[in-house]
């Protein structure tokens, strides 16, 4: 936890693996003054995303490291992680799998936020199964991640409808967009009410 202004913030960590427009709500929610968030570190398992191009240009400490495929870099993970004092991760469009002794030693602290209602529609291509499976709604789920693909605690959820005109292209935009808008509140709100 680190104080700014006077008063206390907690330390986020955020994982991504592309463009970062998540991460971009995010930090521009933890810059109001009412936010309880610091975003202190990035993690990219890709080396050449736009995501973390936007934490170097927010001066955010930022790291490419590709560790799900390697204990040892995991370890190293886990060495900024405690050396940051970080308070929660939060992954953002972060397409690995964690591997299982990093949930363990994160348990509760490790939330993701999943574009579709779980538990409908885990994994990747949630969108065009939402519109070949002729939903009537979608949206996302923000939730704590244990060691099942998208199965954890789910902590909050926003739906929107599916319209005659809607392809998967559409939805993915409507989608992304309610992400923007509720994925920093609900950071907010689990750092607010641990």
């Amino acid at each position: 936890m680190k104080k700014s202004d006077g008063k206390l913030k907690y330390n986020i960590a955020v994982f991504i693996s592309g463009r970062g427009s998540n991460l971009k709500s995010i930090i521009a929610y933890s810059k109001k003054k009412k936010a309880c968030y610091n975003v202190r570190i990035v993690i990219s398992n890709n080396k050449k995303v736009n995501g973390l191009l936007i934490a170097k240009k927010y001066n955010i400490k930022n790291y490419f490291i590709d560790f799900t495929k390697s204990k040892r870099l995991g370890n190293k993970v886990i060495q900024i992680l405690k050396k940051e004092n970080i308070d929660l991760v939060c992954l953002a469009g972060f397409m690995k799998i964690l591997p299982a002794y990093f949930i363990k030693l994160y348990n509760g602290k490790i939330v993701n936020i999943h574009p579709s209602l779980l538990p409908k529609y885990k994994g990747l291509n949630t969108h065009k199964r939402v519109i070949s499976n002729g939903e009537k709604f979608t949206g996302c789920t923000v939730h704590f991640v244990n060691r099942y693909l998208d199965s954890g605690k789910i902590i909050f959820q926003k739906k929107i409808r599916i319209t005659r005109e809607d392809n998967a292209k559409s939805i993915e935009k409507k989608v992304l967009n309610i992400e923007h808008k509720i994925y920093p509140k609900v950071i907010e709100k689990i750092l607010s009410n641990p």
